[in-house]
């Protein structure tokens, strides 16, 4: 693995700096559009296209960064040798399904190697969801700072922030596939409870409760 930036324990060569910067850029896209219901009402919005795309990089693409980033370190941590690998099949997917108006993101996996026991195999599972509850919590001030300074767009990414990061949390947490949530299940299966519910819970209530608004 050729190394192209160290930051303090952390390694990222060439290759994992341009898959993370190709699938943040995919999603943040592939959420413009399905934020705006679909390609044809992105169109309409014209200039407000820019606007929406970078809100779309600054929510969901900051959510699947950071996501990523956290299983990558916890990994680390653990002596492993761990990077991202972006899955541009996929990647493609979530534009086109974004495109019909709803969205399948599955843009890649951190994969590392090396031995690990099954406590930690959960520990570095569950650290992608719990960086988005934290993201979430992130996003409520500045969800609350603009309904308070009644900036439109400030409650804009607040609201999508917090959505997207908590959606993600307790999508990743279902027990399917390659999704977090079987290897939680498997170290942990209270954890993997507790964390679930809360997650899929604040979903409910902040998508019954925040009244998004993208034009």
């Amino acid at each position: 693995m050729s190394t192209a930036y160290r930051i303090g324990d952390y390694e990222f060569s060439t290759r994992e700096l341009r898959d993370l910067l190709i699938a943040w850029l995919a999603l943040g896209v592939a959420f413009a559009i399905f934020f705006a219901g679909g390609g044809p009402t992105l169109v309409a919005l014209g200039p407000g296209v820019v606007v929406l795309f970078g809100v779309s990089l600054l929510t969901a693409g900051v959510a699947f960064l950071l996501h990523e980033l956290a299983h990558k370190i916890v990994a680390v941590n653990y002596g492993q040798v761990a990077e991202f690998r972006a899955d541009y099949s996929m990647l493609f997917l979530a534009v086109m399904s974004a495109m019909l108006g709803f969205i399948f993101a599955a843009p890649g996996a951190v994969h590392h190697q090396g031995y690990l026991s099954e406590r930690e195999h959960g520990h570095i599972a569950i650290a992608g969801p719990v960086m988005n509850l934290v993201l979430a919590a992130v996003f409520l001030p500045v969800y609350l700072g603009g309904v308070g300074l009644n900036l439109w767009l400030l409650v804009l990414l607040g609201q999508l922030g917090i959505i997207v990061n908590l959606f993600l949390a307790a999508f990743n947490l279902v027990p399917f596939g390659s999704l977090d949530g079987k290897t939680v299940i498997a170290w942990s299966k209270p954890v993997w409870g507790g964390t679930f519910l809360v997650s899929a819970a604040l979903t409910y209530i902040a998508w019954t409760t925040l009244n998004i608004s993208i034009i």
